[in-house]
């Protein structure tokens, strides 16, 4: 079993804190998260509510089903039961010790107001994600932790190595869902994911909303895959979908709460200029994404704007991942102007500083790639501490004082 980089967060989080949270997509890891060593040697009793009996027992006397559990309890996929969230709030007010209640969930916790109005103040929620590509790799990647520092290690001691594009392709169109590690051929992938879908978007929508046609939600995460780090229009959606645009925006809600879609907000400050608050949506993991698109490598390596969408996706999903075990856990923006300037991510630490990251599919780069990055830093002024290229070369590039282009490897490496 593969270690979860997250593991010490939700250790640490058992040691003072009633009761845990740890939501994600569903088959990302978290039941076997619940089962490391470290958690088990606590003895804690494990419950999951995707056994109809639980969730029978726990419907009809949610007070009592929580009376009647032993003093440390994992609760797996609480999502099916919200009706039990306001008696572990009873039960955590009468008797408050750390560590009582581990729960797991496959439904974003902002889009579950009876948990969070419920356990507001009681509970520490934790997400977790597919696999990063560290994980895959044994390792727990320091990434974004340097970049807010005086001197990233990784610029310090720079290793060159060429990058092998058709294996780093490889690694995108798989994705990090634990199930389909193992999975080389392409057509079992598309086999998992055509059944994952199925479960997702007939099953556990239902859990949130009651909707006439289910047949529109695969439609709608298609055509997000196609406009994948783009911004989200929602009358082009409704007129592609021929459906009414309030419509689309309740269902595009559904593909956010069950972890599929993960949007990146604008960022904007008083800056002297009008800055586009639209958002961008992204496929949370990219062997979904390639699913859905029907992806290849060879269809990436002849199609450069394709694969530079695609890289995009990829990086944001990794750095996002990272962010969970980072001691910095910034924020996560994009920054575009009127005008056309962009960067393609903004980190903001909760000092207020910022470190810009453009990324780009080619081996080659020139003065027009750093020119977003640039126009930000002078913006931002002081809060601004270093920009950086992630590119598929194999050096890194000084552009000028605190701004680089390293080979995008040096995330996981």
């Amino acid at each position: 079993m593969k270690s979860r980089n997250l593991l010490n967060e939700v250790f640490t989080a058992l040691t003072d804190t009633p009761a845990v949270l740890i939501n994600g997509p569903r088959q990302a890891g978290k039941s076997t998260l619940t089962q490391a060593p470290e958690i088990l040697k606590q003895g804690r009793h494990y419950l999951t509510f995707d056994q109809p009996s639980f969730v029978t027992a726990a419907k009809n006397d949610p007070e009592g089903f929580i009376a009647g559990l032993p003093e440390k309890v994992t609760l797996d996929e609480v999502q099916h039961v919200p009706e039990i969230f306001s008696c572990i709030k009873a039960s955590i007010d009468r008797h408050r010790q750390p560590g009582r209640f581990l729960l797991t969930g496959s439904a974003n916790v902002l889009f579950l107001p009876q948990l969070s109005d419920s356990l507001a103040g009681r509970i520490e929620i934790l997400t977790l994600w597919p696999f990063s590509q560290g994980e895959l790799q044994h390792k727990k990647e320091d990434f974004i932790d340097p970049l807010f520092s005086n001197k990233p290690h990784f610029l310090t001691q720079p290793i060159s190595k060429k990058i092998n594009h058709t294996a780093l392709f490889e690694k995108i169109l798989t994705g990090g869902y634990p199930p389909l590690i193992t999975r080389t051929v392409p057509a079992r992938r598309r086999a998992w994911f055509k059944s994952y879908l199925t479960t997702i978007l007939q099953r556990d929508v239902r859990n949130f909303s009651d909707i006439a046609d289910l047949n529109a939600l695969p439609r709608l995460l298609a055509a997000t895959a196609a406009r994948s780090g783009g911004l989200l229009n929602f009358t082009d959606l409704g007129r592609s979908l021929m459906l009414p645009q309030t419509t689309v925006k309740r269902y595009f809600t559904l593909l956010e709460a069950t972890f599929l879609v993960q949007l990146l907000r604008p960022w904007s400050t008083n800056l002297g200029q009008r800055i586009i608050q639209t958002p961008k949506p992204y496929l949370t993991d990219t062997g979904l994404l390639a699913h859905m698109l029907g992806l290849t490598t060879d269809r990436l390596m002849l199609d450069p704007s394709l694969a530079g969408s695609v890289m995009e996706n990829f990086v944001f999903m990794e750095l996002l991942k990272q962010a969970t075990w980072s001691k910095q856990k910034p924020e996560f923006y994009f920054w575009r102007t009127a005008s056309g300037q962009e960067v393609d991510l903004l980190l903001e630490d909760q000092n207020g500083r910022l470190v810009g990251i453009e990324i780009k599919a080619g081996a080659t780069l020139t003065a027009k790639d750093v020119r977003g990055l640039q126009t930000l830093s002078a913006l931002a002024g002081k809060r601004w501490i270093r920009g950086i290229i992630l590119y598929t070369g194999s050096e890194i590039i000084p552009f000028g004082k605190n701004l680089h282009a390293i080979p995008i490897s040096y995330l996981w490496s």
